[in-house]
């Protein structure tokens, strides 16, 4: 209720009207006109009957309105018409927008890249794609994109600040796809329940449209967007977007969303005392979704339970600190982008690939609800997640219950985060944690805040930083962390330096904190020209690194100088090659594999490596990046071979997607190799029915899991599950030993009002 009566109060101070003149209208049946510099003005269509959506575009609204087309090519060739016409049509009636399409393509069918059903997925991005972005509120940073592919799969996401994403947000809405002679058709209706708006007359939104021909690795836009803005987040820069207009809102009403849920269960777990084996068990819970006001929404979870998520892919790691695993749950994953702090920009060129050295999180979701590989009951929460005039707003509480295996106590887990844009693309804010129960301090709490900034000027330069400090009982001295970057993005030439602090005892428990006690500058220079002329090569990139990282004392602990070499075909394969020479102090024993007792000594290390890949192009029926390094390892060898993201397409609605790391190492103190094989394979009946299955094997711990996944959107937003999952200890002979297992079917059900 604290939550409600803040975002109330808030949403009334943050109104405020439209900034800028009131853009041109075209006249009908025109939709669409241009300015000097290319920006559309989309008229939207007002229909007085709901469309027929079922891909065939035979309305007459489409002989009548003239569709919105000439699109610009961002890559391969920036500012070039598209190779093949695109129309569109933007309409809507009292209930529904409607995006529709006719994208033209001069190869047939059979050469078109559609082999993927699945929402949400990467290899969706790889195919033959029609997509649609809206800036609801015309703030020019955030928006909801939908695309598809020829098959009529689904994607959404979600953008906060021209590109952090929630691609796990998953509204209510439909698209069917047609074929014509010529090319194919979209029909998508989004209803307007499933987005957040300002109501009234003459509204304006933001609006970008995308085609992608991915034979030829095409990316076009209805409003020109810049290479240097790269692939595909080029969509995601609502401050170059172009500007809808004519739009007559329903009322934003409270849209209110129930969605209770079922399971049955039967569980074995040997690692529990007493024993599980197959034991049955059924439950039910509740989570309902309260539209506060046009864009502040407030979520309500009881007795939350996650069965149907994927089990974590298992890593390799030859480092001295712990390894993250993304989040996977949806009620965490939903909004998340207005809790991300410190972020930097996800513009290409722009990172630093060494995790073991990136900024710490303050919250990092996967620190509720699990302990280890225990999961702990959440039995109640709230969250308030949105905007109120130039404020974004998360607010978070969730109550944990205790979990007897590992120990968990019951506990209150608290994130406030607010963040005001500022300027035209920059944002400051700060953030508050709390979590009842240290995981430091048996019995005592810790609390973590923090102020950030982030800005961006022209196109292509950031800056930005953070400081941080956490509070927990005898542990107030050297307590903070602090960031501070610049860069320049261009798409020929880039540049970074980033500075960043971290303390002894810097410890937000809701946090990510993966090492500390350390001072860290990184710098890099890129130069990325691309060819004129190539048929065969898109795109040179020549990068230096340089990593400098001293402890709390200042003493040198580690550095990493590093060159690497890429080229970009236009058939979207990569080749790379990447230089590294190191130094690592160690000032204790570093176990390096526990599983074969094999310990690196206390020195001094001077070690240098090569790695080369190549990667084919994700549209290919075979695709994946195949690597080998070869180098120094401390004061031993190491040879490590690779494929990952491979994806092997048997069928349109069928496919494989194996991975293998192995990495070989010879120290003078032992020789191991740490193995790790995964496949997933999946297989699309529908756009809202699948079927998936995870098998791996990790040489580190002896395990082989499984995973296998029904799910079936049986009615929008309303899903059943299927679910088993086991884990297996291959160390004893014959047959693997079982550890735990489950199956479970889960049911829930939409209700909205």
């Amino acid at each position: 209720m604290t939550f409600i009566l803040l975002a109330g109060v808030l949403a009334v101070a943050g109104q405020q009207a439209q900034s800028g003149d009131a853009p041109r209208l075209p006249v009908p049946p025109a939709t669409v006109v241009r300015d000097e510099t290319g920006r559309a003005t989309v008229r939207a269509i007002q229909l007085h009957e709901p469309l027929q959506v079922d891909g065939r575009l035979d309305e007459s609204v489409y002989e009548e309105m003239q569709p919105a087309g000439d699109f610009v090519q961002q890559v391969p060739r920036e500012g070039t018409p598209a190779t093949e016409r695109t129309e569109a049509w933007v309409m809507f009636d009292s209930d529904t927008i409607y995006v529709a399409a006719r994208c033209w393509d001069s190869a047939p069918p059979e050469r078109w890249i559609a082999n993927e059903l699945r929402r949400d997925t990467n290899q969706l991005r790889q195919n033959d794609t029609f997509g649609v972005i809206f800036d609801t509120f015309h703030d020019r940073r955030n928006g909801f994109l939908f695309y598809t592919n020829p098959l009529g799969a689904r994607a959404d996401q979600a953008v906060t600040d021209e590109g952090n994403l929630n691609v796990d947000w998953n509204p209510v809405w439909d698209v069917r796809t047609g074929r014509f002679e010529g090319g194919w058709t979209v029909e998508m209706a989004i209803p307007f329940k499933s987005l957040r708006y300002q109501s009234g007359t003459s509204q304006v939104w933001g609006i970008n449209i995308r085609r992608v021909i991915r034979r030829r690795n095409e990316w076009t836009h209805l409003v020109p967007i810049p290479a240097s803005a790269g692939v595909p987040g080029g969509i995601f820069r609502l401050s170059m977007a172009g500007t809808l207009v004519g739009l007559v809102l329903p009322p934003a009403g409270k849209n209110v969303e129930l969605k209770p849920y079922g399971i049955s269960r039967v569980d074995t777990d040997l690692a529990r005392t007493p024993v599980l084996s197959n034991h049955p068990d059924a439950d039910g819970g509740i989570d309902m979704k309260y539209g506060v006001s046009a864009n502040l929404t407030a979520d309500l979870t009881v007795n939350t339970d996650f069965a149907q998520v994927e089990v974590d892919e298992q890593q390799v790691n030859l480092t001295r600190f712990t390894l993250q695993f993304p989040e996977k749950r949806d009620f965490f994953l939903e909004g998340r982008g207005i809790f991300d702090f410190g972020r930097t920009t996800n513009a290409p060129g722009s990172g630093n690939s060494n995790p073991a050295t990136s900024a710490p999180q303050l919250f990092y979701s996967r620190r509720i609800g699990l302990n280890g590989t225990r999961v702990v009951p959440i039995d109640v929460g709230g969250r308030l997640t949105g905007k109120a005039g130039k404020f974004s707003i998360g607010l978070l509480n969730l109550e944990t219950g205790e979990e007897k295996v590992s120990k968990a106590p019951a506990t209150n887990f608290t994130v406030a985060r607010i963040r005001r844009d500022i300027l035209r693309r920059s944002t400051v804010g700060v953030i508050l944690t709390n979590r009842s129960e240290s995981t430091v301090v048996p019995g005592r709490a810790n609390q973590a805040i923090g102020a950030d900034a982030s800005f961006s000027f022209f196109q292509n330069v950031n800056a930005g930083g953070y400081y941080a400090r956490s509070f927990t009982d005898a542990h107030h001295a050297d307590n903070d962390s602090a960031q501070a970057r610049v860069e320049y993005t261009a798409d020929r030439y880039g540049a970074k330096l980033d500075y960043l602090k971290v303390g002894d005892n810097f410890t937000p428990e809701i946090g990510f904190v993966r090492r500390d006690n350390f001072k860290r500058t990184f710098g890099s220079l890129r130069f990325s020209p691309r060819p004129m002329g190539s048929r065969r090569v898109r795109k040179y990139t020549w990068e230096t690194t340089l990593e400098y990282l001293v402890d709390g004392s200042n003493r040198l602990e580690s550095r990493q100088q590093g060159g690497r070499f890429a080229t970009e075909f236009q058939t979207s394969d990569q080749f790379t090659v990447e230089v590294n020479r190191n130094y690592e102090a160690l000032v204790r024993p570093f176990p390096v594999s526990m599983a074969t007792g094999v310990t690196i000594p206390v020195g001094s290390y001077r070690f240098s490596d090569v790695t080369a890949g190549y990667g084919f192009g994700q549209q290919r029926r075979v695709s994946g990046t195949v690597s080998l390094q070869r180098g120094h390892f401390y004061n031993g060898d190491l040879t490590a071979v690779g494929y990952s993201g491979g994806r092997v397409a048997l069928l349109k609605q069928w496919s494989v997607e194996p991975s293998l790391s192995i990495n070989h190492v010879e120290l003078p103190v032992g020789t191991f190799t740490t193995t790790v094989i995964r496949t997933r394979t999946d297989y699309g009946f529908s756009p809202r029915m699948f079927a998936s299955a995870l098998v791996q094997y990790g040489s580190a711990d002896r395990v082989f899991s499984s995973n296998f996944r029904f799910r079936w959107e049986y009615r929008p937003g309303s899903e059943c599950f299927i679910v088993y999952t086991d884990e297996r200890d291959t160390l004893a002979h014959g047959y693997p030993d079982l550890k735990n297992r489950a199956f479970v079917v889960k049911i829930n059900r939409l209700f909205r009002f």
